[in-house]
């Protein structure tokens, strides 16, 4: 389901308008997926905007990486990692194994991949390391 997001035309380049980050953004195939995914959470999954975090950097084993999305429970603990891939990009098991090498520093108990066409969402129970899939 395609969600109407707020967009202009700026020197050439169609921009789209990020409600989490408050800024306008150039509308790439990655940035569409990011943005339709957030306005999921919002619109459908009621998640507070204020619960949500975009591109922020992290480190992983010693590395600065930057996630794509990070949900918050009410407490303020991470709770859903997500990655975006544009939709040309494949879901693989590379894109799951990167969404999990970030979930390692935010210890999230729900991870998931998402290319607009395809998604993966899976629960992590850290005490047994049991890996389940969910739906969303």
């Amino acid at each position: 389901m395609e969600y109407a997001f707020r967009q202009r035309e700026k020197e050439g380049k169609t921009e789209v308008f990020d409600p989490v980050r408050k800024k306008w953004l150039l509308l790439t195939p990655e940035e569409r997926v990011r943005q339709q995914f957030i306005l999921f959470l919002l619109n459908v999954k009621k998640v507070p905007i204020t619960h949500i975090s975009v591109e922020k950097a992290i480190t992983v084993n010693g590395l600065k990486k930057r996630y794509d999305l990070v949900v918050f429970d009410l407490e303020g603990k991470p709770w859903m990692v997500v990655e975006c891939k544009a939709p040309e990009v494949e879901i693989t098991q590379a894109v799951v194994e990167q969404a999990g090498r970030y979930n390692k520093t935010l210890r999230a108990p729900v991870v998931g991949v998402t290319n607009g066409h395809t998604q993966y969402f899976f629960t992590i129970d850290f005490a047994t390391e049991k890996i389940q899939p969910v739906s969303l």
